[in-house]
């Protein structure tokens, strides 16, 4: 296919062309770094509660895709749930070789948008810091609907919050954070109606800060970042600016 042809497919079909790497910067080291201090933890606690609250007892095996970060399969592991991670690179592995070793937590390499499995072969798929990074989403929402036989959680950031300025303090953020990546925003409706053409439903949705992340890693304080939040959670503000989401689908 030459150069011309490519970008008319690429213009006329989008969602053929997809970062099928999209979750190797996450699974790295320098990545896992910028939630390795207080702060950090402070944020991966927070999510870590939200999704283990959003479970219920029909999830038993999850697959958790584009996962090598570790967020979302080292919890749910540890609370009992078998996990396998699909990641699309061998170096997706390193945040996981213990859990791996041990057989806690089972990996595969393969495509994240072509899902290697038959349909309905996981209670539970997940997915968390790649709806964003994926120029594929449509495609990558439809696979993790037909492998699942009961739910879907994920996470994205929205535009109706402070994301809304990103192009503006995207300089700024990458100068706080060093390895910030560009990514794309949604709404709760064209989530949503992405996931009713499949078949699933909104179950529960939960919004996690209103102030950029990228000042509470500022801050360097924990303190602060928590009473920045509870007072925008006291304001009813959460429930209208808050980003990323995390949102649960359940099979109709």
């Amino acid at each position: 296919m030459n150069r011309a042809s490519h970008n008319a497919l690429h213009r006329a079909v989008p969602e053929l062309i997809s970062d099928h790497a999209a979750d190797v910067h996450a699974s790295s080291d320098e990545y896992a770094a910028r939630f390795s201090d207080a702060t950090g933890r402070w944020m991966l606690d927070l999510q870590e509660r939200t999704l283990l609250d959003l479970l219920d007892d029909q999830i038993t095996s999850v697959l958790d895709v584009g996962g090598g970060h570790g967020q979302i399969a080292q919890p749910l592991s540890r609370n009992q749930r078998a996990v396998t991670v699909l990641g699309s690179s061998p170096a997706c592995t390193a945040q996981l070789s213990d859990e791996i070793a041990q057989g806690t937590i089972a990996f595969k390499c393969g495509n994240l948008v072509d899902l290697p499995f038959e349909a309905g072969s996981f209670n539970l798929v997940t997915s968390f810091r790649l709806m964003s990074h994926s120029i594929a989403w449509k495609t990558l929402v439809s696979e993790m609907c037909r492998v699942s036989n009961h739910a879907v959680i994920i996470d994205y950031p929205v535009w109706c919050s402070v994301n809304i300025l990103s192009p503006l303090l995207f300089s700024l953020k990458r100068r706080i954070e060093g390895n910030t990546r560009t990514y794309r925003l949604f709404s709760n409706r064209e989530i949503i109606r992405e996931f009713r053409r499949h078949g699933f439903r909104l179950e529960r949705l939960e919004k996690q800060f209103v102030w950029p992340m990228a000042l509470h890693r500022m801050l360097k304080n924990r303190k602060t970042s928590e009473a920045l939040e509870a007072v925008t959670s006291t304001l009813w503000l959460r429930k209208l600016l808050g980003s990323p989401v995390i949102a649960k689908f359940v099979r109709e």
